[in-house]
C-alpha cells in the first residue's frame, strides 16, 4: 500500500481540500509501510490517475479528460484523501530518523568492538608464539635430559659390568693365589724336609770323617734352575694346579688361554680379507655366525633324502626300472654315509583324491625326479607347478623327458619345459632329453640323481667318488674338521630340528610378560642361581625358550646361546654324559680348534665348568645356556650337580621343568611359572582356527566352549592347541556337534589325544589302514630314538607309499608324529604316554613290538649291515627286554661297539656291559679275544684295513677307560697292520702313531710322545700337504706337549701354525656343522642381488664314469 505522509503540509495539520468540486476526503487509519519518499510519491501518482479517470469513465464528458490531463483534480483528490494521516507519517518520520541514529551508534559500536578483538587477536597471537617458542624450549631440555638417562644408564650398566669382571678377575686370582699359595707352602715344606734330611746326613757324613764338596766352589751349572728364552723359569702354570691331571685334549685346548708370560700379549694373526678387525668385534661375529645355523630351512638340515617320483603312464616303465634298479643302490650310498633313502611315488591317482597329501610330500623332498614323454595329464599340472616354478627354496629338481622320432609333446608338455628353462639358476632345474632305449636314459637319470645328491643334498665338494670310497674311514668329510673329537652328527641334526619345531607355532600365548623376565635375568649383576622355568606338561615352556631364544639372536649377536631340548625319557637326548659333552664341545668350537675328548663322564662331568670359566673369561658378551626339560634326564641331581656351583659372572642358565617332577633341591631357586592361558585367550584361539579353516561356530557352540574353557587343564596350552585342530578336522569332515560334544568331555591332554586317535580310526575305511596305524603308533613307542619310513616299508613290504603318507600325514596333523633327524617320533610326551595306555597297557604286547624292531636289527647284522640306526637301536632294546645274554653277542660284534663309541656314546656303551655284568678288565679281554677270531677269517687289504680300524676304536677305548697298558697292544698291532698292509707312509699310519703317543703324553713319557708326533706330522705333510686339517690337529698335538713340558716359544709356534691352518680350512669349507651348504645358498643369494639370471643348461649327462659300470647295469636290467 502507498502513503500521502509525502505530501502533509509543513505549517498546518489540515487536508488540502480538492479543488475541483470533489468532497472532501475523510480520514481513517490505515496501516501503511513506510518506504522511501520518492516511492511514496510515485504510488501516489498512480492512485491520484487512478481516481480520476474513473469518473471520466462513467460519463463526466471531454472536459473531465482535459482536468485529467492537466493533473490539478489528482493532486486535491489525493491530499483531500488522505488529510487525516499526518500524524501518522510524521511519527514515521521521527522514527525513521530514531531508527537511523541508533543504526549509527550501533555501527560505530560494533566498529569499535571489532577494533577491540583485533587488538586482542594480535595479543593472543603473540602469546601463542610466546608459548610455542616455550614448548619447543621445553621439548628440547626433555629430549636433552633423556639422552643424559640414557647415557647415565648406560654408564650404569658399564660400571655394573665393569665392576662384575673386576670381581670375576679377582676371584679368579683369589683362586689362582690360592693354588699358587697351597702349592708353594707344599714345595716349601718339602723343601724343609728335604734340608733336614740333607743335614742329617751331613752330620752323619761329617761324624764319619768324610770331606764335604762345596757347591760354591763348582764351575758347573748343573744346579741351575731352567729358565725360559724370556728369562723367567718355567713355573707359570703346573699340570696339576686345576686339581686333577686334565686330559691331553683339554691341554691342546688349554695352550691357547693359558701360555708362558712371555706371550701374554700376543694377538692371533688373521690373514686375508679379516686383517684389520678387531679381536672383539671377530668374537662377536663369531659367535654370531655359529649362532645361525639353527635358522636354515629344515631340508638342509634334514637326515633323510626323500627323492618324490611324478610320472604318467607312458613313462611307467622307466619308474618301475628306477625304482627296482636304481633305487637300491642309492639306498646304499646314503646309508654308508649315514642318511636315509627315500623314493616316494603315488598311483595314477584318476580322481586326484591325494593332492593334500602330495604338495606336503613335494614340500618334505629334498629332489623331485619327473618322468614325461609326450603327454602330461590335468590332474599332475598342479603337482609339476608346485615342485618346478614355485621352488622358493632352490631345492634340485630333474626332468627326464623321453623323445620319441616322429612323435611331438603335447602343448602342456612343451609349455612346463619352457617355463622350467626360463627359471634362473638357482631354481636347480635339470633337464635330460633322452631317445632311444629306456633302460639307458634311466641309468642317464640314475647317474645325474647321485651326482646331485652329492654334491647339491649332502654337499661333497667331489661328486665322482665312488660309494665304497665315501664310506672309509679316511673319506668321512667330518674326519678333517673334526679332528679327535668322537662327535655325533645326528645328535646335533636332532637338537637343530627340535628347536625349528619348537619355535615354528605362530602362536605367542601372551609371551611379552615372560620374555621380560627372562631379560631381566640376562642383565642381573652377577652371582645369580640358574632361573627355574615351571608349568605343567604342555604349557608351552619349550615354546616359550625357543622363541626367546631367537629374539635374544637377533637383538643381541654378541650373546653366545647354547641351548639343548631334552626329548621323551629315555632318549639319546636325555643321557646326561651325552648332554654335557656336547655342550663341552659348543665352548671348544670358540677356541678355533677341536682336539680329543674325555669320554669318561665322571671326567666331562668335572672339566665342564673350567671349560665354562675359561670361555666366560675370553668371551666379551654374555654367556646363556638353556636346557628345556632338564627333568627328564635321569639322576638329574647327580649328573648335573655344576648347576649348584656359583657361575662365572657373564654366565646365565635357564631350565624348565614340570611341576610335579621338578627336583626338591631347586625350589629354591628363582622361578618363573607359566601359567595356564586365559579363558578367553584360549577361546579366541579355538575360534581363530575354526574361521581360518572357513568353518562357522554357532553362538550356542560358542558359548560352551567358554564354559569349557573355565578349567586350569582346558586352558593347557599343548589341549587348546589340539582342541582348536580337533575341531578344525570335524569342520572338513561336517560333524562338528559330535566332535564338539566328544571333546568337552576331556578334562585333560591325555585323554584329548585319546579321542583324537578314535576320530583318525573312525575315519578310515580299511581295517587293514586301522591296523598299520596302530602297528605305526606301537613301534615308535618301543623303539629308543623313532623308527624311519625306510625301516617301517621293511617291515611292512604289502605297504605301499600312498598308504604310510597319507598316515603319517594324519598323525602329524593331529600333533601325535613328528620328523626328528630322519626318523618318526612322538611330537609331545602326552602323545607317546596316550599310545601306550590306548593300545599297550598289556606288558606282553610291549614285548612282542620290542621283539619284532630286534628281528628286524638282527637280521641286518646278520647281512654285515651294521649301520648307526642298528648300533642305537639294537643293544637298547636288547637292554630293555632284558635279554642279557643277546646282548653280550650284540657288543662282541666289533661293528656295533665300533660305531657307538665312534659317535661318541661312551657312557651308553658302558652302561651295557654293566647290565651285562662286565668290569673294564673282563670287556677289555673279551674283545681281545673277538678281534683275535676275526683277525683268523681276514684275507684281503680291505679286510686287514678293517682289522686295523678295530683294533685302533679298542686302543682308543681302553685308553678312555684308563686302561693305559692294554690300551698299547691293540694300537701297537693297528700300527703294524697297517704298516704292513698300507704303506709306512700311509696316513692311516699316521693316525695309530697319533695314537700311540697320546697314551706316552699320559705316561708322561714326553719323549717318546715327541718323536711319534712328529713321525705323524712328517706323514701327514707328505700325504695332505702341509695346510690340511689333520696336519693341523699334529701340529696342535706337539703345541699341547711342550706346553705341558713349559716349553712356551715352541709351544707358541706350533699353536700358531695349527690356528693358521684351521681358519684357513674353516673359510673355505665350514665349520662343524656343515657350511658347505651356507655357502651354496649364500652364492645363490649373491646371483639373485646381482641380478645374474643364468638360464639353465639342459642337460644330458655323459656317460664318462666307466663304460664297465654301464654295461653292468645294462646286463643287470635285461636280466
Amino acid at each position: 500500500m502507498g502513503t500521502a505522509s509525502s505530501l502533509v503540509s509543513p505549517a498546518g495539520g489540515e487536508v488540502i481540500e480538492d479543488t475541483y468540486g470533489a468532497g472532501g476526503g475523510e480520514a481513517c487509519e490505515i496501516p501503511v509501510e513506510v518506504k522511501p519518499k520518492a516511492r511514496l510519491l510515485r504510488n501516489s501518482f498512480r492512485r491520484g490517475a487512478g481516481a480520476a479517470v474513473a469518473p471520466g469513465a462513467a460519463g463526466a464528458g471531454p472536459g473531465s479528460m482535459t482536468r485529467a490531463a492537466g493533473g490539478g483534480g489528482l493532486l486535491g483528490a489525493s491530499f483531500k484523501s488522505t488529510g487525516s494521516s499526518v500524524p501518522e507519517l510524521e511519527y514515521a518520520a521521527a522514527e525513521y530518523e530514531r531508527l537511523k541514529k541508533e543504526y549509527e551508534i550501533f555501527r560505530v559500536s560494533k566498529n569499535q568492538e571489532l577494533l577491540s578483538m583485533g587488538r586482542r587477536e594480535a595479543k593472543l597471537d603473540t602469546e601463542n608464539k610466546r608459548l610455542r617458542a616455550e614448548l619447543q624450549a621445553l621439548q628440547k631440555t626433555y629430549q636433552k635430559i633423556l639422552r643424559e638417562k640414557e647415557s647415565a644408564l648406560e654408564a650404569k650398566y658399564q660400571a655394573m659390568e665393569r665392576a662384575a669382571t673386576f670381581e670375576h678377575d679377582r676371584d679368579k686370582v683369589k683362586r689362582q693365589f690360592k693354588i699358587f699359595r697351597e702349592t708353594k707352602e707344599n714345595e716349601i715344606q718339602d723343601l724343609l724336609r728335604a734340608k733336614r734330611e740333607l743335614e742329617s746326613k751331613l752330620q752323619r757324613l761329617q761324624a764319619q770323617g768324610i770331606q764335604i764338596f762345596d757347591p760354591g766352589e763348582s764351575d758347573s751349572d748343573d744346579n741351575c734352575a731352567d729358565v725360559t728364552a724370556a728369562g723367567t723359569q718355567c713355573e707359570y702354570w703346573a699340570g696339576g694346579a686345576l686339581g686333577s691331571e686334565p686330559s691331553i685334549g683339554s691341554m691342546i685346548q688349554l695352550q691357547q688361554s693359558v701360555r708362558g708370560p712371555e706371550f701374554a700379549h700376543s694377538s692371533i694373526d688373521v690373514e686375508g680379507p679379516f686383517a684389520n678387525i678387531n679381536r672383539d668385534d671377530w668374537d662377536i661375529a663369531v659367535a654370531s655366525l655359529l649362532q645361525v645355523t639353527p635358522l636354515f630351512s629344515h631340508s638342509l638340515w634334514s637326515n633323510a633324502v626323500r627323492c618324490y617320483l611324478i610320472y604318467t603312464e607312458e613313462t611307467q616303465p622307466e619308474v618301475e626300472l628306477f625304482l627296482k634298479e636304481c633305487s637300491p643302490k642309492l639306498k646304499r650310498m646314503c646309508e654308508t654315509m649315514g642318511y636315509f633313502f627315500h623314493a616316494v611315488y603315488f598311483p595314477i591317482d584318476v580322481e586326484n583324491q591325494n593332492l593334500t597329501i602330495r604338495k606336503w610330500e613335494i614340500e618334505k623332498s629334498s629332489l623331485v625326479i619327473l618322468f614325461i614323454h609326450s603327454t602330461l595329464p590335468s590332474l599332475l599340472w598342479e603337482d609339476c607347478e608346485e615342485a618346478f616354478l614355485k621352488n622358493s627354496e632352490g631345492k634340485p629338481r630333474l626332468i627326464y623327458h623321453r623323445l620319441e622320432d616322429g612323435k611331438v609333446s603335447s602343448n602342456s608338455v612343451q609349455q612346463l619345459i619352457d617355463q622350467v628353462s626360463n627359471l634362473n639358476k638357482t631354481s636347480k632345474a635339470k633337464i635330460i632329453d633322452h631317445s632311444g632305449d629306456p633302460a639307458e636314459g634311466v641309468y642317464k637319470t640314475y647317474i645325474c640323481v647321485e651326482k646331485v645328491i652329492k654334491q647339491d643334498i649332502l654337499g661333497f665338494e667331489n661328486a665322482d667318488l665312488e660309494t665304497k670310497d665315501l664310506g672309509s674311514e679316511d673319506s668321512i668329510p667330518e674326519e678333517d674338521d673334526f679332528g679327535d673329537v668322537l662327535w655325533d652328527i645326528h645328535d646335533e641334526q636332532e637338537q637343530m630340528e627340535t628347536f625349528q619345531q619348537a619355535s615354528n607355532s605362530a602362536q605367542e600365548l601372551g609371551f611379552e610378560k615372560y620374555y621380560r623376565r627372562l631379560n631381566d635375568l640376562v642383565v642381573a649383576p652377577a652371582p645369580i642361581p640358574p632361573l627355574l622355568v615351571s608349568g605343567g606338561p604342555g604349557s608351552g615352556k619349550s615354546l616359550l625358550l625357543s622363541k626367546w631364544i631367537q629374539l635374544q639372536q637377533k637383538n643381541s649377536p654378541n650373546a653366545l646361546i647354547l641351548s639343548h631340548f631334552v626329548g621323551r625319557p629315555m632318549s639319546a637326548s636325555s643321557e646326561s654324559s651325552l648332554i654335557i659333552k656336547r655342550l663341552t664341545l659348543k665352548l671348544m668350537q670358540h677356541f678355533w680348534a677341536v682336539s680329543a675328548l674325555t669320554l669318561d663322564p665322571a671326567k666331562l662331568l668335572e672339566e665342564f665348568p673350567r671349560w665354562l670359566e675359561k670361555l666366560s673369561a675370553r668371551h666379551q658378551g654374555s654367556i646363556i645356556i638353556v636346557i628345556d626339560s632338564i627333568d627328564q634326564v635321569q639322576q638329574v641331581e647327580k649328573h648335573m650337580k655344576w648347576l649348584i656351583d656359583p657361575l662365572p659372572v657373564n654366565v646365565r642358565v635357564i631350565v624348565s621343568v614340570n611341576v610335579e617332577t621338578c627336583p626338591a633341591a631347586w625350589r629354591l631357586w628363582p622361578t618363573l611359572h607359566l601359567d595356564p592361558l586365559n579363558p578367553n585367550d584360549a577361546k579366541c584361539i579355538i575360534l581363530s582356527e575354526c574361521h581360518s579353516a572357513d568353518m562357522s561356530v554357532s553362538k550356542e557352540q560358542e558359548k560352551k566352549l567358554e564354559q569349557h574353557c573355565r578349567s586350569a587343564t582346558t586352558r593347557n596350552a599343548l589341549y587348546v592347541t589340539l582342541f582348536s585342530k580337533m575341531m578344525t578336522r570335524a569342520g572338513r569332515a561336517g560333524n562338528v556337534d559330535k566332535i564338539l560334544h566328544q571333546c568337552l568331555q576331556c578334562q585333560d591332554t591325555v585323554s584329548l589325544y585319546r579321542l583324537a586317535l578314535r576320530s583318525i580310526e573312525e575315519s578310515m575305511a580299511k581295517d587293514v589302514d586301522k591296523e598299520l596305524m596302530r602297528e605305526i603308533l606301537c613301534l615308535v613307542n618301543v623303539s629308543h630314538n623313532g623308527v624311519s619310513e625306510s625301516e617301517l616299508m621293511e617291515l611292512y613290504p604289502e605297504m605301499s607309499w600312498a598308504v604310510l603318507t597319507s598316515l603319517i600325514h594324519s598323525l602329524h596333523k593331529m600333533c601325535l608324529l613328528t620328523y626328528g633327524c630322519g626318523l618318526l617320533r612322538f611330537q609331545h610326551l602326552q602323545a607317546w604316554e596316550t599310545v601306550r595306555l590306548e593300545y599297550m597297557e598289556d606288558p606282553t604286547i610291549t614285548s612282542s613290538y620290542r621283539q619284532k624292531l630286534i628281528s628286524y636289527f638282527s637280521l641286518q647284522l646278520s647281512q654285515d649291515r651294521v649301520t648307526w640306526r642298528s648300533a642305537d637301536e639294537l643293544p637298547w632294546l636288547l637292554q630293555q627286554q632284558g635279554s642279557k645274554q643277546k646282548l653280550h653277542d650284540c657288543l662282541l660284534n666289533l661293528f656295533v661297539s665300533q660305531n657307538l663309541y665312534k659317535r661318541g656314546h661312551f657312557a651308553e656303551l658302558l652302561s651295557y656291559w654293566q647290565f651285562v655284568g662286565k668290569d673294564k678288565s673282563a670287556m677289555a679281554s673279551e674283545y681281545f679275544d673277538a678281534l683275535k677270531q676275526f683277525e683268523k677269517s681276514c684275507e684281503g687289504e680291505d679286510s686287514m684295513t678293517r682289522l686295523a680300524d678295530l683294533y685302533e676304536t679298542l686302543g682308543c677305548f681302553l685308553k678312555d677307560l684308563g686302561l693305559l697298558s692294554q690300551a698299547v697292544v691293540p694300537l701297537q698291532r693297528s700300527l703294524e697292520i697297517r704298516e704292513t698292509a698300507l704303506d709306512p707312509d700311509h696316513p692311516g699310519v699316521a693316525q695309530s702313531l697319533h695314537q700311540l703317543a697320546s697314551v706316552h703324553v699320559h705316561w708322561k713319557k714326553f719323549g717318546n710322545a715327541e718323536q711319534l708326533y712328529k713321525q705323524a706330522l712328517e706323514i701327514s705333510e707328505n700325504a695332505y700337504g702341509a695346510a690340511h686339517p689333520r696336519t693341523a690337529r699334529e701340529l696342535a698335538a706337539l703345541a699341547a706337549l711342550y706346553q705341558r713340558q713349559s716349553k712356551y716359544e715352541q709351544a707358541e709356534h706350533f699353536r700358531k701354525k695349527s690356528f693358521k691352518i684351521r681358519q684357513k680350512a674353516t673359510r673355505r669349507k665350514g665349520n662343524l656343522y656343515g657350511f658347505a651348504l651356507l655357502r651354496r645358498r649364500a652364492l645363490q643369494l649373491e646371483e639373485l642381488t646381482l641380478g645374474k639370471a643364468v638360464l639353465p643348461v639342459r642337460q644330458s649327462p655323459t656317460l664318462e664314469k666307466n663304460d664297465r659300470n654301464r654295461a653292468d647295469f645294462m646286463l643287470d636290467v635285461r636280466l
